[in-house]
């Protein structure tokens, strides 16, 4: 079953969470804040986030090369979600 773009919205800030940095909430962010550039994670978390999916949504960074504005916010990353599925 393919998932909504909401529903991955919501799996992707679920995940989030368990990165934000201390006193940034990563629940109010809106999906096109720069999640780095705001202070919601850190720049290593972006190693996490691409572990992430590679490993929950199989997107292939090998096949598809690592372009950091691809990973800078919510909306980016599900976009990426979402070609990588297609």
């Amino acid at each position: 079953m393919t998932q909504s773009r909401a529903e991955l919205v919501d799996d992707l800030r679920s995940f989030l969470l368990t990165l934000q940095r201390h006193g940034r909430s990563i629940e109010i962010a809106d999906e096109d804040d720069e999640l780095v550039g705001s202070g919601y994670i850190d720049s290593l978390a972006v190693v996490q986030i691409v572990s992430y999916l590679e490993a929950n949504h199989r997107v292939d960074f090998g096949a598809i090369g690592l372009d950091p504005d691809r990973l800078s916010s919510i909306s980016s990353i599900v976009d990426l979600i979402m070609e990588s599925k297609t």
